[in-house]
């Protein structure tokens, strides 16, 4: 089943985005394995990014392996604090 994920990013800015980015996807273009959709975007007090995963497996695989590790050990010009989560069984997705 897919997993979507949400994460909003108090004070979050397209600059601090982009460097994460960068830093977590193969290419500009390019999902990692397993993720299917994703999309990002200013919203109100902050940034917010969601992503559909082919599972929930995916998702911490993604999560676990590239996303925390880096967002641990910082980047330059990267979000300065971890976001709020959430994360659900992806009941309806259309193309």
């Amino acid at each position: 089943m897919s997993y979507g994920i949400i994460h909003f990013f108090p004070g979050g800015t397209k600059e601090q985005y982009d460097a994460v980015l960068q830093a977590v996807h193969p290419g500009e273009f390019e999902l990692p394995e397993g993720q299917l959709f994703h999309a990002a975007g200013p919203s109100e007090g902050g940034w917010t990014v969601m992503a559909i995963h082919d599972s929930e497996q995916s998702w911490v695989k993604f999560r676990d392996g590239t996303l925390t590790p880096m967002m641990q050990r910082g980047l330059e010009g990267g979000f300065t604090a971890p976001p709020t989560e959430t994360g659900f069984e992806v009941y309806k997705q259309v193309p």
